[in-house]
């Protein structure tokens, strides 16, 4: 009978416990402070990416270097910059070449037009699809 009494009380302990636990309308949230604030900045991040330059489309650029010196990159990125100021220019870098690719054409005969007139300061041209700045 010992042992019946004990399992009883466990039991009944146990389900007083659980009958305070499932208090209706109440709910206690203990967090960091910290938390708030970076949600703030979430939310100031994602409200940034919709709006201004940081929209992005499925687009075209000109490739107009592709090497392996750094140095080779930003001087083609520089001279190209001198000849057509208003064309962006983006270096990137892909182990183990760097590449300069130009502009923001959101269709392939765009791009074809502009690296036909590129023809004869650029030996090796190519087109290539890629998330691009629309403007």
């Amino acid at each position: 009978m010992g042992k019946k009494l004990i399992i009883g009380l466990l039991l009944s302990l146990f389900l007083a416990q659980y009958a305070e636990a499932q208090e209706k309308g109440r709910v206690i949230v203990i967090k960091d402070p910290q938390i708030d604030s970076l949600i703030a900045k979430r939310l100031a991040l994602s409200r940034a990416s919709t709006s201004g330059n940081s929209v992005t489309i499925l687009g075209f650029r000109v490739q107009i270097f592709s090497g392996l010196a750094r140095e080779d990159a930003y001087i083609v990125q520089t001279k190209f910059k001198s000849l057509y100021p208003n064309i962006t220019s983006y270096v990137s870098y892909t182990q183990p070449n760097y590449r300069v690719r130009v502009g923001d054409f959101r269709t392939m005969l765009e791009a074809q037009k502009f690296m036909n007139s590129l023809q004869k300061q650029y030996s090796s041209l190519f087109i290539f699809a890629e998330r691009i700045n629309p403007r």
